[in-house]
């Protein structure tokens, strides 16, 4: 049983928004004012950026009594910012510490004196391997303080966590974007509709969004002798990082679709040809954006128009469309799906922070799936997709076969 009781809680998220933010913010909310209704809520504005400088909003008996609204909306009702809290340069750079500041410890000093007990961290590998490290600064400088994340990618890349918050809806909002854009195979002959799908180091979104958009395609009806044929609707190539791409084999294959159907669409995962894509720009002497995490900016890189490039010539496309449906996809409300995860989690995140255990919430892949607080020092971004599930190898197949 912990020594003292839980008093005051704090929450914020951090970095790329997801389908869940809004909804987690409210299932935590929620679950306090059904259980603990007297431990008082703030929530820090911008995630690491509003810890860092004490801005921070309470929850009042107004916010719980609507909490429920939040499952409704995409986004984040407290907002996010992508603040490394080890990159001293970055934060001083962006007024968040003053120079020679430790972030860590502003942070820790921070927390102490809004009297926080626990912490609520609800963000990616980044914003918890952030959570990891203020947990460890904070043991070894004897604060006392519980932190409890959550897991949140749209790419369902964390180690170990089975699945992420907001990932199967972020699938499914990329399938209905794909829905329109597919659509432009039509308005020219000859089209290449290249769609870019979010997932850096994992290309597990950009599979289930193809799984997700060819489960739709085979519950239409189609009118093939007036144009409306299903081979044009089709997904003709899914890219991934796991696997390895031989651009000329597959652009004899690609080129014989095109002449066959008229168009050509390829969803692409953004890390797909990342390395060769950074390798170019190195070579010509150009500097390569990256973010404070060190992770390269992929929307100032652009791989969909790399890989354009590379295809459109030896298709013979006369026109090409690039298309990303990250922007749409991770600003969604969470679905029916994720809303079930969500509240599971949020709900065991409130009973271990009740008893202050840290920890990431989530289905841990190395102790039989079980839903346990995740120890901070085991969880890692990158976790890769597997290429050989089997779901994803039969939509291969099925892609592959001749037209």
């Amino acid at each position: 049983m912990p020594e003292q009781p839980i008093r005051k809680v704090a929450m914020l998220t951090a970095g790329g928004l997801a389908p869940c933010l809004s909804s987690a913010v409210g299932g935590l909310i929620e679950r306090y004012t059904e259980i603990a209704p007297d431990v008082e809520i703030i929530g820090y504005l911008d995630g690491y950026a509003g810890l860092l400088t004490g801005n921070s909003v309470t929850v009042t008996p107004e916010i719980r009594a609507t909490a429920h609204r939040l499952h409704r909306f995409g986004g984040s009702p407290i907002g996010n910012s992508r603040v490394k809290l080890t990159n001293v340069a970055d934060a001083v750079k962006r007024g968040l510490v003053a120079e020679g500041q430790d972030p860590l410890h502003v942070a820790a000093e921070q927390l102490t004196k809004d009297g926080v007990d626990v912490l609520h961290t609800i963000g990616g590998d980044d914003t918890n391997t952030m959570a990891a490290e203020l947990a460890a600064y904070l043991k070894s400088n004897n604060y006392r303080l519980t932190v409890v994340g959550l897991p949140k990618t749209v790419d369902n890349d964390i180690i170990p966590v089975r699945q992420s918050l907001g990932a199967w809806t972020a699938a499914e909002q990329g399938a209905l974007f794909a829905r329109n854009v597919i659509a432009e195979h039509s308005s020219n002959p000859r089209m290449l509709v290249i769609h870019e799908v979010m997932g850096r180091n994992c290309g597990w979104l950009t599979a289930a969004t193809a799984r997700a958009y060819r489960r739709w395609l085979a519950t239409q009806e189609w009118a093939p002798e007036i144009g409306l044929d299903p081979r044009r609707w089709d997904v003709h190539a899914v890219y991934v990082p796991e696997l390895e791409l031989d651009i000329a084999a597959e652009a004899g294959r690609l080129r014989t679709i095109m002449d066959q159907v008229g168009c050509v669409n390829i969803f692409l995962s953004e890390g797909a040809g990342l390395d060769e894509v950074v390798a170019e720009l190195e070579n010509a002497g150009a500097e390569v954006p990256r973010d404070p995490f060190g992770h390269v900016r992929l929307d100032d890189v652009n791989p969909g128009q790399w890989f354009a490039k590379q295809f459109a010539e030896r298709l013979g496309a006369e026109k090409v469309n690039v298309q990303k449906s990250g922007y749409f996809s991770r600003s969604a409300a969470a679905n029916t799906d994720d809303l079930r995860l969500i509240k599971s989690c949020t709900d065991y995140a409130v009973e271990c922070a009740l008893r202050q255990e840290d920890g990431l919430i989530g289905h841990d892949e190395e102790h039989g799936g079980k839903l346990r607080a995740i120890e901070f020092e085991r969880v890692k971004g990158g976790k890769a997709f597997d290429p050989a599930t089997p779901w994803f190898a039969d939509l291969l197949s099925a892609i592959n076969q001749p037209t």
